[in-house]
């Protein structure tokens, strides 16, 4: 499994900001492919205040279906908008996913 994880920094209008980000999740939920999505809203760490504001985690069964999610139509799309709200405040990872849990 992989996921787009796309971390936010903190924005300078956090209303704009929060109204721009909901638009897009929407834009963002439609990409062909996605197994399972979280939305994180950053509180801290252990040093306080975080650089972050918010991560959005986007998991995909492999490369090969992210990247078609993010060539598609859906894809290219959220990516503009993506860009044209939060380009100076975003960055994007493309990160393996390796789950082992047991209780």
């Amino acid at each position: 499994m992989v996921k787009l994880t796309i971390l936010f920094k903190h924005p300078a209008d956090e209303a704009a900001f929060e109204e721009a980000y909901s638009a897009n999740l929407h834009l963002l939920e439609a990409l062909p492919g996605i197994i399972r999505r979280q939305a994180n809203m950053v509180q801290g760490g252990p040093r306080g205040k975080s650089s972050y504001y918010r991560i959005l985690e986007l998991y995909f069964q492999d490369f090969a279906a992210l990247d078609a999610a993010l060539t598609s139509e859906a894809g290219q799309a959220a990516g503009r908008a993506l860009m044209s709200f939060a380009g100076d405040v975003v960055e994007l990872l493309f990160v393996d996913v390796f789950e082992a849990w047991n209780p």
